[in-house]
């Protein structure tokens, strides 16, 4: 298992709230890419696929008075790990739904993804955990399906995602965005724990 950190050095009293968020998708759409443009802020080209789960860890300093400890869990698209995702979910409070625009095969497997993070966790009210959708690879429009895809916000509003995002690692455009989108959503209605 590895674990990247980045740590923002905490010198005031402040509260600390730990907020665990999956990052889900099929195999190859950029997960592990996007978690380490946004934690370690680089890139790789060189692909290794996931295997079970790795996690990252980033520390936000959020306000004055608040500190959170934001864990990213890379969760492995690869099916045959399926009976282990409920696992994996336990105590989340949030999701990146992810999947990769040059290949529609990944964008059809999106609702799989939200199906089965809608039915393995909710919130502590049994509400789904709020989740963005992020459309990976922007970067590569060229050979992507822009043309073939729905209209992703209209998409992400009626399968209950609280925003669309399309990313590209590579470039690391609107990965900070999508995120601060699910952390705003996540502290705003005070599921994370202290």
């Amino acid at each position: 298992m590895m674990c990247i950190c980045d740590y923002t050095g905490n010198t005031s009293m402040q509260q600390e709230r730990l907020l665990k968020v999956l990052v889900i998708g099929d195999l190859g759409v950029g997960k592990t890419s996007i978690i380490k443009r946004y934690v370690q802020q680089v890139f790789s080209q060189h692909y290794r696929a996931t295997i079970g789960v790795d996690f990252a860890l980033k520390v936000l300093n959020w306000d004055h008075q608040t500190v959170i400890r934001l864990q990213l869990w890379d969760i492995a698209g690869q099916e045959r790990y399926g009976n282990m995702t409920r696992v994996y979910y336990r105590e989340a409070v949030g999701a990146l739904v992810v999947f990769d625009m040059t290949r529609e095969s990944t964008f059809q497997a999106v609702l799989k993804w939200k199906v089965d993070l809608d039915c393995k966790v909710t919130l502590s009210d049994g509400r789904p955990v709020p989740a963005v959708l992020l459309a990976n690879k922007c970067d590569q429009q060229s050979q992507g399906l822009r043309a073939g895809l729905p209209r992703l916000d209209t998409f992400s509003r009626e399968h209950g995602f609280i925003g669309c995002y399309e990313t590209s690692a590579k470039d690391n455009t609107n990965i900070d965005a999508a995120i601060m989108c699910l952390v705003d959503s996540i502290m705003a209605s005070d599921v994370a724990s202290p």
